[in-house]
């Protein structure tokens, strides 16, 4: 992707629909239902019953845009942040991301436990899709801020959980996207490291030309976007400035 070309999204009647396999009996498909709440179920046009994970999503997103994602649990906003990331591809509609993209859904992907540090880096580094002078030229950097020392040469698998994260995100934030996709703030524990953390992730959310962040915490997305879409069973529901979509759902503060 050209990286002077301004970011874009452009969703065109996007919809997602998921199989369920085996569900012939009553008892199934009632489970399948409490598990997926926020999903309509429906009929492909083979017949075959499918949970409709989006429904017909159109919507553009224009650089400069922060966009809060809000609706409860199974409403669609998982989905939607996978298609937005290039995760999922719609069943149908189309789905245009223009500028590069980097997701911090889950920063762990790509992560070989048993490989060490540094072959992590350069692992999850390819994955999101850095050349590999690129990955050369900014190891040193990312094992620096990452704290980790001479244990940047043991298996990943021997590290604690705070020293996961911070191999993890120290190399999901590397890099500046135009795009930036996340779902909730990621949640630093180690005190030692959360401050630098912190500031990283303050510069990449003003670099970067598009927000998008689902999260069920009002202030949060008040903080850091200028609009919100409200998804209700795969559906958008309302969509608008931050402040005035949030005191509906949410309720007013006033």
């Amino acid at each position: 992707m050209n990286m002077k070309t301004s970011a874009f999204i452009k969703l065109e009647n996007v919809s997602v629909h998921f199989p369920v396999l085996h569900a012939a009996s009553q008892s199934i498909k009632n489970r399948v239902l409490g598990a997926v709440t926020g999903g309509l179920f429906n009929r492909s046009d083979g017949g075959q019953l499918v949970v409709e994970g989006l429904k017909n999503i159109t919507l553009n997103i224009q650089r400069g845009e922060r966009v809060g994602l809000i609706g409860h649990n199974g409403a669609g906003k998982s989905t939607m942040l996978r298609i937005l990331a290039g995760i999922y591809q719609p069943t149908q509609g189309s789905a245009k991301i223009y500028g590069n993209a980097v997701s911090l859904i889950n920063i762990g992907l790509g992560i070989d436990p048993e490989a060490s540090g540094l072959e992590n880096i350069r692992l999850r580094a390819v994955m999101m899709g850095l050349a590999l002078d690129e990955i050369h030229e900014r190891v040193d950097e990312i094992v620096a801020f990452s704290g980790l020392g001479e244990f940047i040469h043991m298996p990943f698998r021997t590290y604690s959980s705070g020293m996961q994260m911070r191999l993890a995100f120290s190399v999901s934030t590397t890099i500046r996207p135009q795009v930036l996709i996340m779902d909730e703030w990621l949640s630093l524990g180690d005190a030692e490291f959360a401050e630098r953390a912190k500031r990283r992730m303050d510069a990449l959310v003003d670099a970067t030309e598009i927000l998008i962040l689902a999260s069920h915490s009002r202030d949060l997305l008040l903080q850091n976007c200028s609009r919100l879409i409200w998804l209700e069973h795969g559906q958008i529901k309302m969509d608008g400035p931050v402040e005035e979509i949030a005191n509906i759902y949410f309720g007013s503060t006033v």
